[in-house]
């Protein structure tokens, strides 16, 4: 047992957790002051404030535990990042650069760069080499307290790269202590050989990449991107009833560029999150404040790219769930620090210090079914949490976004740090 005494804050501290926070609850944080929390093996056992722990020790009759002292610090939920591509070959800097000199994304992708560049390079690495890069990328993200990732496909764009995206994302489940999702997303893009036949690719991917992709069993949810110039709203859906036949509940990209009816499109197929919203129209607020689907918010994209950032208060206003996740990618956000994320929530989104913590931890749990196991300090969860650094409140954490506020990270009770 470790028993964490003397914590400055203890956020989420939750003993019956409800799942998604919405509106008002989203910037509920359940902090105690001066709290202890008690883990045994991979679980959280209990919490409460130090004042009551010697009462608490004795009726248990615990006396077999390490003792860490939490003085001045804070102890959260790690961040859940619910929306990731970080399972690819090279960086794409010199695309930074052409952004520099004043070319759009759509113009790099013209010139063959972009996701059909990741494609290319994708391609032409080894298996091993991908899982190599990308263990590495997971490492990094764990020192900035992601303690649970979804990673997409969608770099392959063809049958055995696709699968092969998928085998890497496997195999980093099996190796990597935080849980991992894997999303299907060969509906990324359309491959320079299919560019005049997109009906081609679209059987491709129905009749060769979903059934082997089911018979491996190598993915948790299906993903489309659902946008001008890549796949229309009714070849999405066409592709998600096809996702669903497999058992893939869908996680949609819409409205990053344009609306064109993604959102009617993923609430209509009961989509678990629809990710980025940079762009929105009445009726789409409209449709996500009377649905369960989850509005995934992508701010380091917006920075990167330097497009609008999601509307994050008007959808707070409309009662919308919201998730924030990283979208770590070589092309429009190279970073998967979610201290970044939350950061910019606040600065750019006008998200309140709580209700970006809440949006990137059980919020992001939810938006990857993981809400059961992480995302509060609940009894009986697992013991996947952030020992902050000495710090004077929550705030201070987006307030000075150049530094890196975790001291340790724990998995399953175990100190990754």
């Amino acid at each position: 047992m470790k028993l964490f005494t003397h914590i400055k804050q203890l956020i989420l501290a939750e003993k019956n957790p409800s799942g998604l926070r919405r509106g008002k609850a989203l910037g509920e944080i359940n902090a105690i002051q001066d709290a202890w929390m008690l883990t045994d093996d991979d679980l959280i056992k209990d919490f409460g404030l130090m004042n009551t722990l010697p009462d608490y020790i004795t009726k248990a009759s615990i006396s077999n535990y390490q003792e860490v002292d939490c003085s001045d610090k804070l102890i959260m939920p790690c961040f859940a990042d619910s929306h990731t591509h970080l399972v690819f070959d090279a960086p794409r800097e010199q695309e930074f650069v052409d952004k520099i000199n004043g070319l759009s994304y759509d113009q790099i992708a013209e010139r063959g760069g972009g996701i059909l560049q990741s494609a290319d390079k994708l391609n032409q690495a080894s298996e091993q080499d991908l899982y190599n890069k990308a263990i590495t990328r997971i490492r990094e993200i764990m020192l900035t307290g992601t303690g649970a990732v979804e990673i997409k496909s969608g770099y392959g764009l063809c049958v055995e790269g696709e699968l092969k995206m998928l085998r890497v994302i496997q195999q980093l489940k099996q190796n990597i202590a935080i849980p991992i999702r894997s999303t299907f997303l060969g509906a990324h893009a359309i491959p320079a050989i299919y560019k005049h036949n997109k009906e081609g690719y679209l059987n491709l991917i129905l009749n060769e990449m979903l059934p082997n992709i089911a018979a491996e069993g190598l993915a948790d949810f299906m993903d489309v991107f659902c946008e001008t110039n890549y796949f229309t709203p009714s070849e999405t859906e066409i592709l998600l009833e096809a996702g669903y036949k497999y058992g893939l509940k869908p996680k949609i990209h819409v409205n990053q560029f344009t609306s064109i009816g993604g959102i009617d499109s993923a609430v209509k197929h009961n989509a678990l999150s629809v990710d980025h919203l940079e762009v929105m129209r009445k009726e789409d607020f409209f449709q996500l404040a009377n649905s369960d689907v989850i509005a995934t918010l992508l701010p380091g994209c917006s920075l990167f790219l330097n497009i609008p950032f999601a509307p994050a208060r008007q959808m707070i206003e409309n009662n919308i769930g919201i998730a924030l996740a990283s979208d770590f990618n070589p092309g429009s956000a190279p970073s998967g620090n979610m201290q970044l994320v939350v950061a910019l929530a606040c600065m750019r989104m006008k998200m309140l210090p709580e209700e970006a913590i809440v949006a990137a931890s059980i919020n992001g749990a939810c938006a990857m079914q993981l809400e059961n196991t992480t995302g509060t300090i609940t009894p009986g969860k697992k013991a996947n949490f952030i020992i902050s650094r000495p710090v004077s409140s929550l705030a201070f954490l987006p307030y000075a976004f150049g530094s890196n506020h975790v001291e340790q990270l724990f998995i399953n009770g175990v100190a990754q740090l």
